[in-house]
C-alpha cells in the first residue's frame, strides 16, 4: 500500500519541530499560548474539514490508497491533523522569528 500522504503528514510537523530546535530556537514550543492557539485551530478546524470529509456530501476526496484509513472524527482523515498542526506551527515560528524584538527582550533591532 503507498501511502505518500500518510507519510508526508508525519514527516511534515516533525520537519518544523526540528527546523525550530535545530535553526529558529524560538522558544515557542514551549509556551503557553502557542499550545492555546493549536488548542483554538483545532476547535475551528474540526467542524470545517468534517464538513469538507463529510460522507453523504464529500467536497474534499482523498484517493484512500494514499491515507491510513483511519478517520476522526466525522469522516477526518487523520492525516489532516498533522498538516494543519505543521502550517500553524511554522507559520507562528516564522512570525516570531522575524518580528521586531525590543530592547526589553533582550534583542534590540535597529528599525
Amino acid at each position: 500500500m503507498a501511502a505518500e500522504y500518510t507519510a508526508a503528514a508525519v514527516a511534515a510537523p516533525v520537519a518544523v519541530v526540528a527546523l525550530e530546535l535545530a535553526v529558529l530556537r524560538t522558544g515557542l514550543l514551549r509556551t503557553a499560548r502557542y499550545w492555546v492557539t493549536v488548542a483554538i485551530s483545532l476547535a475551528f478546524m474540526v467542524p470545517v474539514d468534517g464538513w469538507l470529509t463529510r460522507p453523504d456530501a464529500t467536497v474534499v476526496h482523498y484517493a484512500e490508497q494514499q491515507i491510513s484509513g483511519i478517520r476522526a472524527p466525522w469522516h477526518i482523515p487523520v492525516e489532516d491533523y498533522g498538516f494543519g498542526l505543521a502550517l500553524i506551527t511554522l507559520t507562528l515560528l516564522l512570525w516570531q522569528r522575524l518580528r521586531p524584538r525590543t530592547d526589553a527582550e533582550g534583542e534590540g533591532r535597529d528599525a
